[in-house]
């Protein structure tokens, strides 16, 4: 939504004081209308699902501070329901209270009777099968969309700040991103090398790609002496590919150096092409630098630490390598590659034996591999980053585009070098992060759903901003493992995505509310229920009548019965509420801090006597539960025990009426948005989010697997926005 002025909008504002604020501090938003609303104060705030407006959110909190959000637990049962079920809920544990409950039995009984009729029974008005409504929905444009026919401001800065071509060049995804020959190779012709671009000549040559590291083969010069250096370096090692081409029994061969582009108009034509370049190549040679160990395996992982080479390296044919620029030329295989080059093994072997045929991978899985070991990789632009948190770099401006010895400083270049291994692939563009690039490949490969299934994952740090990213999982599951249930509509400028068809629901904070649950039918329990509201008052009638016409010994009888009716109304009201409880009307509730499950469904079902376990542990739902090892599956009280004891102001609990469930969570915000995103493991992936409704986005808070068939019981949203 429409921001007012420069803050965090992702500042804490959890536990934020009640404190009066300045008019220069306000900030506007848009209701369920999208009409402007104005408030003036900085704390937490959510879209109500009764009224459809921003409205400020209160916390319940077990202990409460003061001056803060936080207010007591409370809950809206009904008084009388409640007394009586407090009378014959525990025994008396001394011998002076039989006396005291007695005498409070004997008022308590005499003020039901009267107010009963008034108060009505408990759980059984506006029984709905769906939790509260979300309301909040997207409603801006977005930076770049799945669909054509949607605004896109990418494309239209794209258009008006086209990628620089040479003359002539029509630049497309295509004919930028993908290649079946070379722009450019060196060709052997006439007992000389010359330079071709001419394609009916390229296609009829085999070349051969080389690889480098540059700093292993020349060294850039400063000042006029060091340049003159460069350039002897450079012209040193051509001639060097050059005999190697022909040693090798070769004619052509592609060397960046010389094939591409001068310019930025060629260079951008070339370099996200290269990954067709190196598949085309008979063969890659990959040119190492000498060290002090005698295998030079220094060189051969400065060599494979660097972006590019590891899709050279993949995408070849066949390889070949040299240490040093005069050294002999040796096959090597992925597999000793591996071992020379990469420092992660497990994972590099797991790619290599994926792309050599020894042990093939599943398609996703393949691609989440590579992009973890591009991630870990640096380059001119990027260094290596573990986890990646380039979320928060800014865009570069117009006016930094590079020149054509800068040309891999993009600033989403390990996007670009990803993309080399899908069939679909974007444009590159300075315009954009690398979030933003990410979430633009996962839409052209929707068969993936690589940005679906992240927003489904719990990290171990979540991005203040585009927090959907994630490279890992605190529940340990892998990208593959996760069934996306919703879908990328888009991006936003600050790296948020447009999500759809997501099923939401609304987390209630501020109390518990009246619960309406369904028990077991009964005769009885009806009767019992219908005795307190009709016979004593018809009793009393009939008594009253009879002494006024000279039946005094019926009518005292019949005085008495009424009394006893009064006196046992409290156990009848009691009995008729306290059948067993089938079905619970759904609600998310939520409480800052521990809560235990008897003091929360106290709280929910404190009207009943029902002997039914009315609230349970989960036994994997959130990062707190703890399983038993006993033949009934359940989780077990520890988990209580150790969010209580971690006495930090980041412990919330939910709980779930639904599945009568109780979870124990840690969060910057309290969540007041869930939604239902996708499958794992036999249960759902829930994310709980805050809302920032001036930025018109929700964020993440955490994750929990809760049972997937509550998600029926959520209501159809618009598009959300999660950044």
């Amino acid at each position: 939504m429409v921001r007012t002025q420069l803050t965090d909008p992702f500042e804490d504002q959890g536990n934020i004081p009640l404190l009066p604020v300045s008019s220069e501090e306000r900030r506007t938003c848009r209701d369920l209308q999208l009409r402007l609303q104005t408030h003036r104060d900085n704390r937490q705030r959510y879209m109500n699902p009764e009224t459809g407006e921003c409205t400020t959110l209160f916390v319940q909190a077990v202990h409460p501070a003061p001056e803060t959000n936080q207010i007591e637990v409370t809950d809206s049962i009904r008084e009388i329901p409640r007394l009586c079920v407090s009378i014959f809920r525990s025994p008396p544990q001394f011998v002076e209270q039989p006396l005291s409950r007695l005498s409070t039995f004997i008022i308590c009984s005499l003020y039901i009777a009267y107010c009963w009729p008034l108060d009505g029974w408990p759980g059984r008005r506006q029984f709905k099968d769906e939790y509260p409504r979300n309301l909040m929905k997207f409603w801006g444009q977005m930076w770049a969309a799945r669909s054509q026919r949607e605004y896109s401001r990418f494309e239209k800065l794209r258009e008006n700040n086209p990628m620089p071509t040479p003359a002539g060049f029509t630049a497309t995804v295509p004919s930028v991103t993908h290649a079946l020959r070379p722009r450019k190779l060196v060709i052997y012709h006439d007992n000389d090398w010359e330079d071709c671009e001419d394609p009916s000549i390229i296609i009829n040559y085999r070349f051969i790609a080389i690889s480098y590291r540059q700093r292993d083969v020349f060294e850039r010069g400063t000042d006029e002496e060091g340049k003159r250096r460069e350039q002897k370096q450079k012209n040193h090692f051509i001639e060097s590919v050059r005999a190697t081409t022909l040693q090798c029994g070769m004619q052509a061969y592609w060397l960046d150096l010389e094939c591409l582009g001068k310019s930025t108009e060629e260079a951008n034509i070339d370099v996200y092409r290269m990954a067709d370049i190196y598949r085309g190549a008979n063969f890659t040679l990959i040119t190492i630098g000498k060290s002090d160990d005698k295998h030079s395996i220094q060189s051969w992982k400065s060599w494979g630490g660097r972006v590019w080479t590891l899709p050279e390296a993949l995408l070849s044919r066949e390889l070949r390598y040299r240490i040093g620029i005069d050294g002999p030329v040796l096959p090597i295989t992925l597999h000793e590659l591996a071992n020379k080059a990469y420092e992660h093994y497990s994972e590099e072997t797991a790619i290599i034996n994926a792309y050599s045929g020894k042990d093939p991978l599943e398609r996703l899985e393949r691609l989440t591999l590579l992009k973890s070991a591009i991630w870990r990789r640096g380059s001119a632009a990027l260094p290596p980053v573990s986890p990646p948190r380039d979320a928060e770099r800014p865009m570069l401006p117009l006016q930094s585009q590079p020149t054509a010895m800068e040309n891999l400083s993009y600033p989403a270049e390990r996007v670009y070098a990803l993309m080399g291994f899908y069939e679909n692939r974007i444009m590159p563009s300075h315009l954009e992060t690398e979030l933003q690039a990410l979430a633009r490949l996962s839409m052209a490969n929707d068969s993936d759903r690589i940005a679906e299934r992240m927003v489904s994952k719990l990290p171990y740090i979540i991005q203040r901003q585009a927090c959907w990213y994630a490279d890992n999982d605190l529940y340990g599951s892998r990208l593959w493992d996760i069934e996306p249930e919703i879908q990328v509509v888009g991006v936003t400028e600050n790296g948020a995505l447009v999500l759809d068809g997501c099923r939401a629901a609304v987390i209630r904070w501020k109390d518990f509310p009246e619960v309406s649950f369904e028990t077991t039918e009964s005769f009885r329990r009806y009767i019992a229920g219908l005795t307190p509201l009709v016979l004593p008052i018809l009793a009393h009638l009939l008594g009253a009548w009879m002494q006024r016409y000279s039946y005094l010994t019926m009518g005292v009888v019949v005085s008495g019965c009424a009394l006893f009716l009064h006196i046992c109304s409290p156990f009848l009201i009691a009995y008729s509420i306290s059948g067993r409880i089938l079905n619970t009307q759904p609600w998310l509730i939520g409480v800052k801090g521990a809560l235990s499950p008897e003091d929360a469904a106290d709280r929910v079902y404190g009207a009943t006597l029902s002997s039914r376990r009315r609230l349970s542990y989960t036994p994997s739902g959130s990062l707190f539960s703890r399983p038993s090892e006993n033949e009934i599956r359940e989780g077990l009280q520890i988990q209580y025990e150790e969010a209580r004891a971690l006495q930090r102001d980041d412990v919330y609990t939910l709980i779930d009426t639904c599945s009568t469930t109780i979870y124990y969570f840690t969060a910057e915000r309290p969540p007041t948005v869930c939604l239902f995103t996708g499958r794992e493991g036999g249960l759902g992936r829930f994310v709980l989010c805050s809302e920032n409704c001036t930025a018109n986005e929700l964020h993440k808070e955490t994750v929990l697997r809760m049972p997937s068939y509550i998600q029926r019981a959520m209501s159809p949203c618009d598009w959300l926005a999660i950044g």
